[in-house]
């Protein structure tokens, strides 16, 4: 790295970002390479401590309100996207999980806008829908006010935590007209394969791994090639973060949990892909009470962070030997486009996730991300997909075929089970033979971060420094 030091722009709007950014190792990296950093928050100012970082100021951005154009030229980018690659299985599956419903004004327009990207829906038009979508919001107030801070402030980069999120887009907008770099890192890897378009293009990127890179040259052709930095994932880093670490005994104690027996971790998903987790669990239950697990178990289960748990209030009843573990994230503000965004995870929830990968026996959960994480840790993992087309519930099944997870799959690294009977082989087959997939492990873990966890803030930084030149 150069001796001669920078400003860097850190834009974090939800909470995501702040478990990414600043639960890890960046700021503390960060602040020792650039000579200031200015933080651009989607979160109140309140939630930071920076106190023992001189060098890193914030400033809370106004909340943005999209006007009805730019929703409009926004989505029909989106859609547009969507159409364009929906030979991949989740880009169509979310264009038909997004379908409109019913007459309302609002889905008549949604109507008109998938009619209009059906049609339309090469690299030129949505070139051209994103500069609608910026003229849209760009006398906007807000637009405005973003443009002069940043001409005050004059980062040398301007760094996105996260490329999704729409109301990001008149932050990028504003950087363009001050000549800012701007960079994002692509904050999940299922994003590129099934989601629509991004709101507004970055002049660079930071992926996980060379899969991302590849995946992200495929569905936006113009980014080039010498733009986009594989440096792997800060959601990972505190795996290997000693403040973060607890010991078994601690882990037993804070859980409740009984130390004479092995610990079956339950993942939940979202109200959106998780709605036969109450089934699954009920499975595991109603076998831990018939004795079908064939060893002495806990069965823990994690709530979505997304999720107030409530839909397992009758579970709860149920099975009072089940421990429950309800993610520590916190609203810090209602009044908000997109409240989940509001929501931030407290550093002892990452202490307790960190130990309930590192401690459960075996981790069970509906093909999410969680499944790397307790890869990581050198878990066995089973997946739990038991709805389809013809059975009734939940089609979950139908994940499988994403572009993501598809690759997981045929790699042999995890376990599917696909009915109540092949569950519980797979729990008791996983407890007494833990080992038996690490080697497929390593290999999807290779693939799909392709960087060591120790050093992954050290690469980020660095990257950054790189492109500000």
């Amino acid at each position: 790295m150069s001796d001669k030091k920078k400003k860097l722009g850190l834009v974090i709007v939800d909470g995501v970002g702040y478990r990414n950014f600043v639960l890890s190792k960046f700021l503390e990296v960060s602040s020792d390479s650039f000579d200031e950093i200015v933080i651009y928050s989607g979160l109140k100012e309140s939630v930071y401590d920076v106190s023992k970082y001189s060098n890193i100021n914030i400033v809370e951005l106004e909340v943005y309100r999209e006007n009805r154009k730019a929703e409009f030229w926004r989505k029909l980018n989106e859609i547009a996207h969507l159409f364009k690659h929906r030979s991949f299985f989740g880009m169509n599956d979310t264009l038909n999980f997004t379908k409109p419903k019913g007459y309302s004004k609002r889905s008549i327009l949604n109507r008109c806008i998938r009619f209009i990207a059906a049609i339309f829906h090469s690299e030129k038009n949505m070139k051209f829908y994103q500069k609608k979508v910026y003229k849209a919001f760009s006398q906007s107030v807000v637009t405005q006010n973003f443009i002069k801070i940043l001409t005050s402030d004059k980062p040398d980069i301007l760094f996105f935590t996260h490329q999704r999120p729409p109301y990001i887009a008149p932050l990028v907008y504003a950087a363009n007209v001050n000549k800012i770099k701007t960079c994002s890192f692509i904050f999940s890897w299922d994003n590129l394969a099934s989601k629509g378009r991004i709101p507004a293009m970055f002049d660079s990127f930071l992926v996980w791994s060379d899969l991302m890179k590849n995946e992200l040259k495929y569905f936006y052709p113009s980014v080039d090639q010498s733009d986009i930095c594989v440096v792997g994932t800060p959601q990972f880093e505190p795996y290997v973060m000693n403040e973060y670490q607890t010991s078994l005994s601690e882990f037993h104690s804070k859980l409740n949990l009984n130390s004479t027996k092995k610990t079956i971790c339950f993942s939940c998903g979202d109200l959106s892909t998780g709605r036969n987790d109450q089934l699954s669990i009920s499975i595991i239950a109603d076998a831990i009470i018939e004795n079908k697990i064939l060893q002495p178990v806990n069965l823990l289960v994690r709530t979505s962070p997304a999720d107030d748990g409530s839909r397992f209030n009758s579970i709860k009843e149920k099975y009072p030997f089940i421990i429950w573990n309800t993610p520590k994230w916190v609203q810090t503000r209602k009044n908000h486009a997109e409240p989940w965004s509001q929501r931030l995870p407290l550093k002892e929830d990452i202490i307790e996730l960190r130990s309930i990968l590192e401690y459960s026996d075996l981790g069970i959960n509906m093909c999410s991300t969680m499944s790397l994480d307790f890869m990581v840790f050198g878990k066995p993992v089973i997946n739990q997909v038991l709805g389809n087309k013809e059975n009734g519930l939940f089609d979950d099944q139908r994940f499988l075929n994403y572009n993501h997870y598809k690759t997981v799959i045929e790699s042999g690294a995890v376990v599917l089970a696909k009915t109540a009977k092949e569950l519980i082989i797979a729990i008791n087959d996983s407890l007494e033979n833990p080992i038996r997939t690490k080697n497929e492990q390593q290999e999807i873990l290779n693939l799909e971060i392709s960087k060591p966890l120790k050093g992954t803030s050290d690469r980020i930084v660095n990257a950054l420094f790189q492109l500000s030149e």
